[in-house]
C-alpha cells in the first residue's frame, strides 16, 4: 500500500517539475510515449508517423508507439487525446481534415480551439488530381472542358466525405463551376482502386497515397493543389498554372497534445521533429512517399488553426456539403 509519505512525495515532485519547465524537459521522456494516429494502419499519415516516431525514439532513447484510433474523420482518436493526462505521454499526430475540416461538418466532443497544445507542424503533403491510364483528358483544362461539355457524366470518386481529399475537389469544382458526379468510397484505398479500374474517372489524394500507382501508369497526375510543381510529379501542372489559383490545398500534419502540456516538452518535441526530419536516411524515405518536412514554430499553431477553420467553413456552407 501506498503511505501517506510516499503520496506526498509524489505529488511534491509532480508540482516541482510542473513549476520548473527546465525540469521536465531534461527528464523527459522518461518512460514510452504513445502518439495516437486517427486514421487506418497504412495510410499516409500512418506512414509517415511511424517513420518519424522510431527515429524519434531513437534519438530520445525511449520508445514511441503509434495506436491507431480511427472513425469520425479523426475526431475519435483525437478526443482520446484531449481527455488524457497532460504530461507528454499522449500525443496526437493529425492532419487538417480532422482539426480544420471535420469541426466544421460535425459536434466534435472536445473544444476544438482549446483542448490541444501544438509542439507544431511537422510535414505537407501535396493534394493532387489524378486520372486513369485510359482517361481522355491529359491536361486540368481538357477535364475541364469534357465536364462542361458533359455536365454530370464524369464521376469523381470521393474518399470519404469531409476528407481532405473530398473537400480539394470541391474547391476545384467550385473554382472552376463545373458539375461532376460525386461517387463515395470507403476511404482513399477503394477510391483509387475506382479510378484505376474505370468505376470512377477521377479523385483526389495525398501525394504520399499514390506515388506507386503513378510510376507504374495506373494513375496519371493532371495536377497538384500547390504554389510550385511537386519534384516528384514535374509533369503535373499546378492549378495555377492551369488559372484556378484558389485551389491550394496541403494536406497538413500537426503534432499535438493535450492542453496544459508544459511548453518545454513541447518545445523538445518540435526539436526532435526537425531533428528527425533531416536525418539523410529519412528524408529520403519521406521525399518517395511525396512527405515533405515543414516544421513551424509552435506559436504559429493558433492563427494558423483559426485561418483553415474558418477557410474550409465557407467552403463547407458554400457547397451546402453534410455527412449522411
Amino acid at each position: 500500500m501506498i503511505n501517506r509519505r510516499t503520496m506526498l512525495g509524489a505529488l511534491g515532485a509532480g508540482a516541482a517539475i510542473a513549476a520548473n519547465p527546465a525540469r521536465a524537459q531534461d527528464d523527459y521522456p522518461s518512460r514510452p510515449v504513445t502518439v495516437v494516429v486517427p486514421f487506418g494502419a497504412g495510410g499516409s499519415t500512418d506512414a509517415y508517423t511511424r517513420l518519424v516516431m522510431q527515429r524519434i525514439g531513437q534519438d530520445l532513447g525511449r520508445s514511441f508507439a503509434v495506436d491507431n484510433r480511427f472513425g469520425a474523420s479523426g475526431t475519435i482518436g483525437a478526443a482520446s487525446v484531449a481527455r488524457s493526462r497532460p504530461d507528454g505521454y499522449t500525443l496526437l499526430l493529425t492532419t487538417i481534415s480532422s482539426y480544420a475540416m471535420a469541426p466544421n461538418l460535425m459536434q466534435v466532443p472536445y473544444d476544438n480551439e482549446r483542448a490541444f497544445a501544438s509542439a507544431g507542424m511537422v510535414a505537407s503533403m501535396p493534394m493532387v488530381m489524378l486520372v486513369g491510364r485510359n482517361h481522355p483528358a491529359r491536361t486540368i483544362q481538357e477535364y475541364v472542358e469534357l465536364a462542361r461539355r458533359n455536365p454530370g457524366r464524369e464521376i469523381f470518386g470521393n474518399p470519404g466525405t469531409g476528407s481532405s481529399g473530398h473537400l480539394a475537389a470541391e474547391l476545384f469544382f467550385q473554382e472552376a463551376r463545373i458539375e461532376v458526379n460525386d461517387v463515395a468510397y470507403r476511404g482513399t484505398p477503394a477510391a483509387i482502386q475506382a479510378v484505376i479500374a474505370g468505376e470512377a474517372g477521377m479523385l483526389f489524394v495525398p501525394s504520399s497515397a499514390i506515388m506507386g500507382f503513378v510510376a507504374s501508369g495506373e494513375l496519371r497526375a493532371l495536377g497538384v493543389c500547390s504554389q510550385q510543381r511537386a519534384s516528384l510529379l514535374p509533369n503535373a501542372q499546378t492549378f495555377v498554372e492551369a488559372g484556378f489559383p484558389g485551389v491550394l490545398v496541403r494536406e497538413d500534419l500537426a503534432l499535438l497534445a493535450p492542453a496544459g502540456t508544459p511548453d518545454a516538452i513541447l518545445e523538445k518535441l518540435n526539436r526532435a521533429v526537425a531533428t528527425a526530419s533531416e536525418a539523410p536516411e529519412l528524408k529520403e524515405r519521406l521525399a518517395a512517399l511525396g512527405v515533405e518536412p515543414n516544421i513551424r514554430p509552435r506559436a504559429e499553431w493558433p492563427e494558423y488553426l483559426r485561418f483553415e477553420v474558418a477557410r474550409w467553413g465557407e467552403l463547407i456552407r458554400a457547397r451546402n456539403i453534410r455527412i449522411q
